[in-house]
């Protein structure tokens, strides 16, 4: 807008002074006279500037029609001239006319004519490095792989645009599900150019896909060194490689490796469960039950995770219930009202018999938030307090269709997990996996709640199998947290 009033303030300027100086010509005195043999012209100031300027333009004029014609005589003398290159010009005016139109069938989503202005363009231009870029992008648009693989193929073979090549083979390539191929494209495509974002995105997955974390901490390195990802970012997903790194190496057998690389994961994202996890058993091996406790409870005051209560029960696992009950308030007081911690107390009170207490530890969990979890944690309570076999197979009952809670849920395709992996096996999203309620339902049991009265019916025959699970026993009742000192291997939760 200002330049638009610029441009037309300059116009009225420059009118206004040529009307200035035609004025000041008129009315000048004198002039000029011009005379051929007895012929004499007299010519007024203003005339005479006239006259100048079309003399100008004539002798403008004149040279270009004789360089016209030195170019003529020259080109019937077969030398290359400005004829030659007038007709180049005008092939590359129409070339880059295709090329226009090929971009704007482009963008319209007509791959059909935009792979054929490509090919008029190609003719016209004689422009490889243009034309195939438009001819590939057209095929891939057309569905014309073969065309495509082919004009990519020829981008490779130009030093200017063999990034655009490799990139486009990598794309085909993981369209094709020939990942270790395209392994190989994106490293090199990485080489050409290391400051590209979607090269190092899709390097990475494939990378953390294929289990090379080593080199894949390579690449976060350098997307952290060219600004791709923020500082904070980087620590959190280099300790998500860590991990892995570390799980790789222990089941290779490299026990002092994977520790160092554990602990290593753990002090660089500690609220990262998995990696506390690994880090406190690997300090239970060296003897440093202290540090151990550290870390898990940093880890969960976080988030409160079963995993973390469970590998903190292996820091002593020939306790007794007692014992565990009071070691465990290191973690009960954390979050006291957070739905894990609750259940977590419960269950260290079911351990020690202590039912009341349990239920008092529970509160109204399993009315507001019942789970499978909650509910058979409720079941054992009831039994333990002697309650009816009615009761208790009814809190089994809903336990069976109740959803199950928190698990491992990816963030970006909401597929559920059973364990944390650090690539989703699904849509194969790096470091996605967080531990949340599912935010679709899950799939219960058929005719759960219709078949109810038949399971907890009056007639005690037959009973259920979770009831004749719970009176095997009389009342020794299922516990959360395994206290006892022969089997300190056995898990220390009961799988929901």
């Amino acid at each position: 807008m200002l330049w638009s009033l610029v441009k037309i303030v300059l116009f009225v300027l420059i009118v206004a002074a040529l009307a200035y100086g035609g004025m000041v010509l008129m009315d000048m005195e004198g002039g000029a006279q011009i005379a051929f043999g007895s012929v004499e012209i007299s010519l007024t100031p203003l005339k005479v500037v006239l006259a100048l300027i079309a003399l100008v333009v004539v002798i403008y004029v004149v040279l270009k029609l004789l360089g016209l014609l030195v170019a003529v005589m020259k080109f019937l003398l077969g030398d290359e001239t400005a004829i030659s290159r007038y007709f180049d010009r005008n092939r590359e005016k129409k070339g880059i006319e295709a090329v226009t139109e090929g971009m704007m069938a482009l963008a319209s989503g007509d791959g059909r004519q935009a792979l054929a202005k490509a090919a008029k363009a190609e003719k016209y231009l004689q422009k490889p490095e243009l034309t195939n870029l438009l001819k590939a992008q057209a095929a891939v648009m057309n569905g014309d792989k073969l065309t495509a693989e082919r004009a990519f193929k020829q981008l490779v073979a130009d030093e200017r645009t063999r990034f655009v090549g490799v990139q486009g083979i990598m794309k085909q390539k993981l369209e094709e599900g020939d990942t270790d191929t395209a392994l190989k494209l994106a490293e090199k495509a990485f080489a050409l150019k290391p400051k590209h974002v979607e090269t190092q995105d899709i390097l990475l997955r494939l990378q953390a896909e294929k289990g090379d974390w080593s080199a894949a901490r390579g690449t976060l390195s350098a997307k952290l060194k060219h600004g791709a990802i923020p500082r904070d970012v980087h620590k959190r997903r280099d300790a998500v490689l860590a991990l892995s790194q570390a799980k790789g190496v222990f089941e290779k057998g490299a026990s002092i490796e994977a520790r160092e690389a554990a602990i290593e994961a753990n002090k660089k994202s500690p609220d990262l469960i998995p990696a506390a996890v690994m880090a406190s058993d690997e300090y239970v091996t060296e003897g440093k039950g202290r540090q151990a406790a550290r870390v898990l409870k940093k880890a969960w005051e976080a988030q409160p995770h079963p995993d973390l209560a469970a590998a903190f029960a292996r820091i002593e696992p020939k306790e007794t219930p007692e014992q565990r009950l009071k070691r465990f308030g290191a973690l009960t007081k954390i979050h006291p009202e957070d739905p894990e911690t609750k259940m977590l107390l419960a269950e260290l009170y079911i351990a020690a018999e202590d039912f009341p207490a349990a239920r008092r530890a529970l509160g109204d969990l399993a009315e507001i938030n019942p789970t499978a979890r909650s509910l058979t944690i409720l079941a054992a309570i009831e039994r333990g307090e002697g309650s009816d076999d009615v009761v208790v197979r009814g809190w089994l009952t809903r336990a069976l269709t109740a959803p199950r809670g928190p698990q491992w849920v990816c963030d970006k395709c909401q597929t559920i997990h059973a364990e944390w992996t650090p690539v989703c096996e699904n849509c194969g999203g790096f470091d996605t996996l967080s531990w949340r309620k599912p935010t679709h339902s899950e799939v219960a049991m058929p005719a759960g709640t219709e078949m109810l009265p038949m399971i907890v019916g009056a007639t005690p025959e037959p009973e259920s199998e979770e009831a004749e699970i719970l009176e095997e026993d009389g009342n020794d009742m299922p516990s959360m947290v395994d206290v006892t000192p022969a089997e300190p291997e056995e898990k220390t939760k009961v799988e929901n």
